[in-house]
C-alpha cells in the first residue's frame, strides 16, 4: 500500500487469521521468510508485521524492489559501491545490506533478481558478509531477509530461472497470500479502513456506507486485489460530495450467464437461471429478511459466493459499465468491526 496510507492489518476472516498466525510464529525465530501472493495482497504489509514483532523491531526496515531496478546497477543498491568503481561512482556508497545492519531488509519481487547475481546474494544471506563494488575488503553485517513475489519460484528454479541453492535458502518460512476473492468477508473492514484514511486527507466527512455497496463490492473478483480496492475507495471518496459514500464504478466484463433464455445444459445453468430470477424479483436486493438470500434459504455470504462463482451480477447483465447503485440509496453507518462483521455473515 502506498506510504500516504496507513499500514495496517486488517482483516477477520479466517484466511486472514491463519496468515497472522504464521506470522505471529515466525517473527521472533529471526529465519528467513518468503512470502508469497498475487499483485496487490499486501506482501509488503506482512513483511512490516514480521520486522515489527521481531527482536529487530529497533532496528531498520530496509525495502528493496528488485524488479524497480535496473540489472547493471542492482548490484550496487545491494551491496554499495566504492568511489570510482564505476562511471558515475563519484562517493563511495553503502548499498541495503549494510544500511539494513541489526535489522530487516525486504527483497520484494525477488524473482526478478538476475541469474548472474544470485550467488553474491546466497553469499551474503549464508556468510553475513560482502563486499561493495570495486572493493576488497569484507564487511560483515547483521540482517534478516524477507523476499516476496508473486511468481512461481518453484517453477522457475525446475526452468534454471533461478538458483536452487538460493530458493531454499530463502524459503526458509513460506507465508502464502490468500487473494482477495478468497476472503470477502473482510472487504467490509477494508472498506471502512480506506474510506475513514482517504477522507482525512481529503478533509472530508463520510459517515455513510449503502448496504448494497457493500454487497456489490464483495461479488467483484478483484484481480488486482487490496491495491485495486484502495484504488476505488480513493476514486469514490473524491467524487463524493455528501457524507454518503458515491457508489464507485466497477467496469465489468459483458457475460451472458445471466441470459435465462439460454437452453438449460448443465445443473450450474438451472442455479444459476434461479439464482438470477429470485435476485430480478428482489430488485437485486440480497440480504435482510426480503432479500434473495431469505428467499433461497441461504446464508448472504454463502449467496454472494455462489453468485460470483457462477458470474452472477447486475452489471454483467448490461453491456456498459453502471454505478453500483444510486447517492439516496438507503444506507449503513459505519459500526465497529464486530457488528461489520456480523452483517456481512448474516443470514
Amino acid at each position: 500500500m502506498r506510504s500516504a496510507i496507513k499500514r495496517e492489518l486488517i482483516g477477520a476472516s479466517e484466511k486472514f487469521k491463519a496468515v497472522m498466525e504464521q506470522v505471529d510464529l515466525v517473527a521472533p525465530a529471526d529465519c528467513s521468510v518468503l512470502i508469497q501472493g498475487e499483485t496487490g495482497t499486501g506482501k509488503e504489509v506482512i513483511a512490516r508485521a514480521l520486522h515489527g514483532r521481531s527482536r529487530r523491531s529497533n532496528g531498520p526496515f530496509v525495502t528493496l524492489n528488485c524488479a524497480a531496478i535496473p540489472a547493471g546497477l542492482l548490484e550496487s543498491e545491494l551491496f554499495g559501491h566504492e568511489r570510482g568503481a564505476f562511471t558515475g561512482a563519484l562517493s563511495q556508497t553503502m548499498g541495503r545490506f549494510q544500511l539494513a545492519h541489526n535489522g530487516t531488509l525486504f527483497l520484494d519481487e525477488i524473482g526478478d533478481l538476475p541469474v548472474e547475481l544470485q550467488p553474491k546474494l546466497l553469499r551474503a544471506l549464508q556468510e553475513q558478509e560482502f563486499e561493495r563494488l570495486g572493493s576488497t575488503q569484507t564487511i560483515r553485517v547483521d540482517v534478516r531477509i524477507v523476499a516476496a513475489t508473486n511468481q512461481n519460484l518453484e517453477q522457475m528454479v525446475n526452468e534454471r530461472r533461478f538458483r536452487t541453492d538460493l530458493y531454499y535458502r530463502l524459503n526458509v518460512f513460506p507465508i502464502v497470500l490468500p487473494p482477495l476473492r478468497e476472503r470477502i468477508e473482510d472487504i467490509p473492514f477494508l472498506v471502512h479502513h480506506f474510506v475513514q484514511e482517504f477522507s482525512r486527507r481529503m478533509n472530508k466527512t463520510i459517515d455513510e456506507i449503502p448496504e448494497h455497496v457493500i454487497d456489490m463490492l464483495c461479488l467483484h473478483d478483484w484481480p488486482g486485489n487490496i491495491r485495486e480496492l484502495q484504488n476505488l475507495i480513493e476514486r469514490a471518496v473524491v467524487m463524493t460530495e455528501g457524507r454518503i459514500l458515491r457508489p464507485p464504478m466497477i467496469e465489468r466484463p459483458t457475460s451472458p450467464s445471466g441470459n435465462s433464455s439460454k437452453p438449460v445444459r448443465t445443473l450450474a445453468d438451472a442455479e444459476r437461471i434461479h439464482i438470477t430470477e429470485t435476485l430480478r424479483k428482489t430488485n437485486w436486493v440480497v440480504g435482510g429478511r426480503s432479500g434473495a438470500a431469505a428467499q433461497l434459504g441461504l446464508p448472504r455470504t454463502t449467496l454472494i459466493a455462489r453468485m460470483r462463482k457462477l458470474g452472477i451480477s447486475r452489471e454483467a447483465l448490461k453491456p456498459t459499465p453502471i454505478w453500483c447503485g444510486s447517492r439516496q440509496a438507503e444506507g449503513m453507518r459505519f459500526e465497529d468491526g464486530r457488528r461489520a462483521l456480523a452483517r456481512a455473515a448474516a443470514v
